[in-house]
């Protein structure tokens, strides 16, 4: 939902419609706000997605750290950022039934588009599913306002039959969310290296043994596989969290990964058979 003052006229809302923004799916999705869009307190991050293959943009510390999290979910497809809720014409009506002023331009009083922090496309079974979710800290929720603005939100997905929920800081497991922040630029080792399949293959079977059998920390463990390669350093460990990412290295994700402690795997898949079955990005 709408954080901070937004200057949304008439026009811009017919400009972003031009745009396409709130519409398309996976690569092709355009959110209804861009960082730019928004005045910068520091906290709005562009990241591209594992799973969309495309920037997201992400408003606060609290959508990026809960983004991570859907990234890490096997079970999540889809990811749409700031989601409208279109036709403005919707939200209007269901303010004035409820009995609630509508969101507006606090300068021009114009009724501005309201969004969903995230949408989500889930898979439960056999079938796909539709989720919309919005991000508040607790402290928020004691705001009459905002729990009006909740209402009116609650009331449009309603109507859709749209599963709605709102994620607060004490949903989101802070501890995955840093793991898969640490991890997240390495899964596609194209983007940061020139390392063939091949190179790969071999620096994870000199240190796999070494991450499963010693007591030494990451850190040291890939400085030796540079060594003992002929690496650059710091090729290993961008190997290592390739592998983490891909789950080729399987480990508890709620326990704090870091190079400087030891990495203990809960199990490993043989990198040939993440590489033919097409696991391994």
């Amino acid at each position: 939902m709408a954080k901070r003052q937004r200057a949304t006229s008439t026009t811009t809302i017919e400009r972003r419609l031009k745009e396409g923004r709130g519409s398309g799916k996976g690569a092709k999705y355009n959110p209804w706000l861009h960082i730019q869009d928004v005045p910068s307190q520091g906290l709005c991050s562009r990241i591209k997605g594992w799973k969309t293959d495309r920037v997201h943009h992400l408003l606060s510390e609290m959508e990026t750290n809960y983004f991570y999290v859907l990234e890490w979910s096997p079970k999540v497809l889809d990811i749409r950022e700031q989601f409208p809720l279109l036709p403005l014409e919707e939200t209007l009506a269901i303010a004035d039934q409820c009995g609630f002023a509508h969101p507006s331009d606090p300068k021009t009083k114009e009724p501005i588009v309201m969004t969903t922090d995230f949408r989500v496309t889930v898979k439960q079974g056999t079938k796909t599913v539709e989720q919309a979710r919005t991000v508040k800290y607790v402290k928020d929720l004691q705001s009459q306002r905002i729990l009006e603005k909740l209402e009116i939100e609650r009331c449009y997905w309603q109507k859709r039959g749209i599963d709605w929920g709102i994620v607060t800081e004490r949903d989101v497991p802070n501890t995955v969310a840093a793991n898969v922040k640490w991890l997240h630029p390495c899964l596609h080792l194209t983007d940061i290296t020139s390392l063939t399949p091949s190179d790969i293959l071999r620096i994870f079977a000199v240190m796999t043994p070494m991450v499963s059998q010693t007591e030494a920390t990451l850190a040291d463990i890939t400085a030796t596989c540079d060594d003992r390669l002929g690496l650059a350093p710091g090729l290993s460990l961008s190997v290592a969290r390739h592998l983490l990412a891909n789950r080729c290295w399987r480990v508890d994700m709620h326990q704090t990964i870091h190079p400087n402690q030891r990495l203990r795997l809960l199990a490993v898949m043989p990198i040939e058979t993440a590489q033919a079955s097409g696991e391994l990005a």
